[in-house]
This record gives C-alpha cells, sequence and structure tokens, in this order.
C-alpha cells in the first residue's frame, strides 16, 4: 500500500478531530472535512464525496456529542450517530477502505462493579448512548474492514469540555463550584485517543499485514486513559495542575445535580483487547493531564 493514500478525516474542528490532523501527517494525504467542506447532515453528499475522493482510510470522529440537548434533540443525534457511521460504513466497504470509527463509554449503564469489557452487554441510559450504540450496530452490520474505538470522558484545551469548563471557573474567579463524586471513569485526553489512532493506521498505511489481518480485527476496541476517578477527582486534579488550588470543590451526587441525561455510575473500561490485538497500552489519566496541562500559568 502508497504512503500516499488518500485519508479522509470528519469533525476536524472538534476535540479529537483537531489532534488527528496533526497525528496523522506523514500517512498519506490528509483530506481535513468539516462543515465548510461537506454538510453530514446531507447523506446524498456525504456518499457523493466519498466516492469522488476514493479514501483508503476514513477516520469518523465527528459525532452529536451534546449529552443533555439530544434527550430533545433526538433527529439530529442519530443523523450524526447513526446515519453518517453507515453511509461512511458502506462507502468504505464499497472502497475495501478502513474504517475508524469513535464511540463511548455511555453505551452501558454503569451497574456492572468492575470495569467493561467489549462483550459486556450494552444498556445505555440516554439518548446520546442509545445513538452511539445504535451507529455501533450499524457499523457492524455492514462489516468489512472497520475499528470501533469506544472512549471516555475527553478532553483537551480545545472545544467544549470539562477541563475548559473547569479552567473557565478558574478564570473567572470562582471560589467555590459543585461537582459529582458518584460517577467513575477515566479522563481520556484527545490527543492520546489521536496518537493511539495514528500508531494503529500506520501498520494499515505501511501495508505490512494483509486485508484479512484488518478484516479479521474488525469490531469493537476500548480506548481510555489508565486508572479512574470521579468528576470531583478530575476537578480537583484539575486545578492542582492548573496551580488554581484556593478555588474550594465540593462533591455532590449525580441525582442531585440533576443534569437532563442520566449517566452511568461505572464508565470504566478495560483496554486488555487493545493492547493484545495492538500493542497498545494508554498513560494513566492523571499523567496525561499533568502534560495536558504542561505550561499552563493559571487563572
Amino acid at each position: 500500500m502508497s504512503r500516499e493514500l488518500t485519508i479522509l478525516v470528519t469533525g476536524v474542528n472538534g476535540q479529537v478531530g483537531f489532534e488527528l490532523l496533526r497525528s496523522l501527517q506523514g500517512l498519506g494525504r490528509v483530506v481535513s472535512c468539516d462543515r465548510s467542506v461537506l454538510d453530514l447532515s446531507d447523506l446524498d453528499r456525504v456518499r457523493g464525496f466519498v466516492r469522488d475522493l476514493k479514501p483508503s482510510l476514513i477516520v469518523n470522529p465527528a459525532a452529536y456529542t451534546a449529552v443533555d440537548k439530544a434527550e430533545t434533540d433526538v433527529e439530529a443525534a442519530r443523523r450524526l450517530n447513526v446515519d453518517v457511521p453507515r453511509v461512511l460504513a458502506q462507502e468504505a466497504s464499497e472502497l475495501g477502505s478502513l474504517l475508524i470509527h469513535y464511540s463511548t463509554d455511555y453505551v452501558f449503564d454503569g451497574t456492572k462493579p468492575g470495569p467493561y469489557v467489549e462483550t459486556d452487554e450494552p444498556n445505555p441510559l440516554n439518548i446520546y448512548g442509545r445513538t452511539k450504540l445504535e451507529g455501533e450496530r450499524a457499523i457492524e452490520e455492514v462489516g468489512g474492514k472497520y475499528l470501533i474505538f469506544r472512549t471516555s470522558w475527553v478532553y483537551g484545551l480545545r472545544g467544549k469540555n470539562f477541563l475548559q469548563t473547569m479552567l473557565r471557573f478558574a478564570r473567572e474567579g470562582r471560589k467555590e463550584i459543585t461537582v459529582v463524586d458518584d460517577q467513575f471513569g477515566a479522563p481520556t485526553w484527545s490527543r492520546t485517543i489521536a496518537a493511539c489512532t495514528a500508531h494503529i493506521a500506520a501498520r494499515y498505511c505501511a501495508g505490512d499485514v494483509d486485508a484479512d489481518w484488518w478484516a479479521n480485527r474488525a469490531g469493537v476496541y476500548h480506548l481510555t486513559a489508565g486508572g479512574s476517578t470521579s468528576w470531583f477527582g478530575f476537578a480537583r486534579a484539575i486545578f492542582e495542575a492548573a496551580n488554581a488550588e484556593a478555588l474550594c470543590v465540593e462533591p455532590t451526587t449525580g441525582e442531585r445535580f440533576g443534569a437532563a441525561a442520566r449517566r452511568p455510575a461505572n464508565s470504566r473500561l478495560s483496554c486488555e483487547k487493545l493492547e493484545a490485538e495492538f500493542g497498545i497500552r494508554v498513560p494513566a489519566w492523571d499523567k496525561a493531564l499533568v502534560v495536558c496541562l504542561e505550561g499552563f500559568e493559571g487563572p
């Protein structure tokens, strides 16, 4: 396979998409796709765009991720989280290309006492999780060469996410905030997700194994940072790393916080399958956070 193969990346203005544009450079001709280039809600245009481009690798971080808003904006969530992945899977299958897609810990209900593995039965609690699960199944029904990476609690120094919200509170000089302390998961840096993706994509682009090797590894993988914490623990770690320790963080429950969409109490995912198949061990969440905030001078 030529190094000059074409790689299509969607959602490049998002947290993961932005990092993917950096991580995938050098593996081929990277074509970035944002709304100004292609409106993903127009499925016919999506099909035509992919057929004209003929990418050998499609990387799809684009998604409807407004968890609470999705409870009332179901059609839009389903279009981006179900219909678009199905179309991309169909076109990738026709081209013989590899599709890399991203899903979420929210496909689970959080009642399992330990980390979830890929074979555990999903049972989403909210519309966002339900549409992401439907997107996974749409890709699986098409078949072909595909990798679905379930990740969790994605953050970065770009876009809307928990880290950015906490840093904004610090800049605003808030003295006290209340954060949920009964939901547990692994905060995962968007750059970590992109780096792991690039590691796997590099092997695909090098062409050192045949199509059957990739087809035999098609499926769902968990890709999250190592370890776990609560949102409360994550907030405290952010303020410590950002030199904003004076801000007082008080714990609360998810029920008392009262978000529109229910969240799983346990979002911990086991990444043993990813490590076994691709030799990737993801860094611990707290170490990645420190690296992410290196050079941050505080509020």
